[in-house]
């Protein structure tokens, strides 16, 4: 038991040959370090399973789970052992500690957030199928929007030069029917002859034959090469449409989005989101607000003291140093 208080005590960044002839200060500086280290222990699971999904890989996941929390440890350790409770208002020790409270802040919200991550897991895995699908159908939108207007203006070139000869053998088949009739007496002046009349319509239907033979020789050629180009075009987009691959969107940053997502979409989500993150700041500034609040103790009266003499020490010595040193300037000079 002695030998755990002591441990706590070293996570607190105490001097333990002081706190030991401070009995009333132990416990609370064993309750701040055992704060410490709780938070490097949930940092280094929060940090395990953020780099498992990074590496997939168990022994990576570990290992730099562990480097992790000893980072976030000797982080933590450094700030509460650097607070000192001065002589003087609260608003003062509050002011001087806010740079640690900010920095404990931002180590809590990177702590929580893989926490986070696995706490809402399948929500998250859930929502990471609907955005795969999104962003495929997406993929596959962008590619058919690309094609889509050189596809549209080649049909619509085709469709006026077939139109054009449409209308060519309308007028042709008129004007032959029109000749038809009034050879055999149906239509016109109602008379069967191939008389003058029948061979003016003849003629008319004659010249609109020739038109469309010439717009057939100009515009087929055209209307063959226009849907050569088409099919080539529509073989091009099917090629990039089979090329797309359905992967896996499930890394660190694909689950914080739909995290993010699954809160604006689910206020209970978003809620618990907030308490978690408020949860771990709290952990991360127990040692910072227990040493502000905490009234000045023996063992802070014994810090002071000892760093005080160790600061009045080195003044003595350096001013030694200086009397030496201005005695040997003065016997050269002579």
């Amino acid at each position: 038991m002695t030998s755990l208080k002591e441990f706590f005590w070293f996570c607190a960044g105490t001097n333990r040959s002081l706190l030991k002839r401070c009995p009333t200060d132990a416990s609370k500086y064993t309750g701040m370090g055992a704060a410490v280290f709780f938070t490097g222990v949930l940092a280094s699971l929060s940090g395990g399973y953020a780099f498992f999904t990074v590496f997939e890989n168990t022994f990576w996941a570990l290992t730099f789970g562990l480097v992790w929390g000893i980072i976030i440890f000797n982080l933590d350790r450094f700030i509460v052992s650097t607070m000192r409770k001065k002589k003087g208002g609260w608003f003062k020790e509050l002011f001087i500690a806010s740079p640690r409270i900010l920095l404990a802040v931002m180590l809590a919200i990177v702590i929580s957030k893989p926490l986070e991550l696995k706490i809402f897991s399948k929500e998250i895995d859930r929502k990471l199928v609907l955005l795969e699908e999104e962003i495929f159908q997406k993929e596959i939108s962008a590619i058919e929007e690309r094609y889509e207007a050189s596809g549209v203006a080649l049909q619509n070139q085709i469709t006026q030069l077939k139109d054009e000869i449409n209308l060519k053998t309308a007028t042709r088949n008129e004007l032959a029917d029109a000749a038809r009739r009034e050879a055999d007496g149906t239509g016109g002046s109602m008379r069967r002859s191939a008389g003058p009349i029948y061979q003016l319509k003849k003629a008319d239907a004659d010249q609109a034959q020739k038109e469309l033979d010439n717009v057939l020789n100009e515009n087929k050629p055209i209307i063959q090469a226009k849907e050569q180009q088409y099919s080539v075009l529509l073989k091009s987009k099917q090629g990039e449409l089979d090329q797309i691959k359905r992967t896996a969107w499930n890394g660190m940053a694909a689950q914080l989005e739909a995290l993010r997502i699954l809160g604006e979409e689910n206020r209970a989500i978003f809620i618990a989101n907030v308490f978690i993150m408020l949860l771990f700041i709290m952990l991360e500034c127990t040692p910072i607000i227990v040493k502000l609040i905490a009234p000045r103790g023996p063992y802070d009266e014994l810090l002071e003291i000892r760093e005080h003499f160790y600061k009045n020490h080195n003044l003595e010595k350096i001013a030694e140093m200086d009397s030496e040193t201005y005695e040997k300037l003065k016997f050269y000079a002579r």
